[in-house]
């Protein structure tokens, strides 16, 4: 079993590349943020890699972290979900940013990536909201996953997100200050004490 390649980028395509490893070209299957983020041919790269064994084929799928890599293995586990879908959802979101969808119950956030209606992406977030792995190290997941992963999100809550991020922060930056407004006042503060909260950690 391969877990992770080292070498030189050879080429790439709309999902893949080959990574030269002393000679030997390895084609492996990634989404469009892993090949965004991983070097240009001719340059060193390290690719983490799942690989699936079949009767008919064994296929390497690579990623530019041990979280996507995780999220990949973990989103297969949600029925509906290959490894076809599981690449576009992680094309689509960071890994910080499908933490906090799920920590949030946002479905609508998980759905805007391809081939992911709106059945798919409630039964993600359901799902895996007792799921999310706790990794250590390297991996960076949102502060919310840490925060609220075993609390249930309640609707002030996603509307403190919400307002914040229609005021122009970011979903990840958005969902950690809420997370620390929910530790600060308690869970069954309002949207309006979570926004103010929210505000004044973004401050500082």
């Amino acid at each position: 079993m391969i877990g992770k390649l080292k070498g030189i980028v050879d080429s790439y395509g709309e999902d893949w590349l080959i990574v030269d490893v002393g000679g030997v070209g390895y084609l492996v299957t990634c989404s469009t943020r892993t090949l965004a983020d991983l070097a240009k041919p001719g340059e060193p790269a390290v690719v983490f890699v799942e690989t699936v064994m079949r009767e008919d084929a064994i296929r390497l799928y690579g990623f530019a972290s041990e979280a996507e890599k995780e999220w990949f293995k973990l989103l297969q586990s949600v029925q509906g979900v290959g490894a076809r879908v599981a690449l576009a959802i992680l094309g689509t979101l960071s890994a910080a940013d499908l933490a906090n969808a799920i920590a949030m119950q946002d479905k609508a956030m998980v759905s805007r990536a391809p081939g992911v209606g709106p059945k798919v992406a409630g039964r993600i977030v359901s799902e895996l909201r007792d799921k999310v792995p706790a990794i250590g190290g390297d991996i960076e997941f949102a502060k919310l996953s840490g925060d609220m992963a075993e609390t249930r999100v309640v609707s002030p809550a996603r509307d403190a997100v919400s307002a914040l991020v229609n005021l122009g922060y970011g979903q990840s930056q958005a969902g950690s200050a809420v997370a620390a407004a929910m530790k600060e006042a308690g869970e069954e503060a309002g949207a309006e004490t979570l926004i103010r909260l929210g505000l004044k950690e973004l401050a500082r």
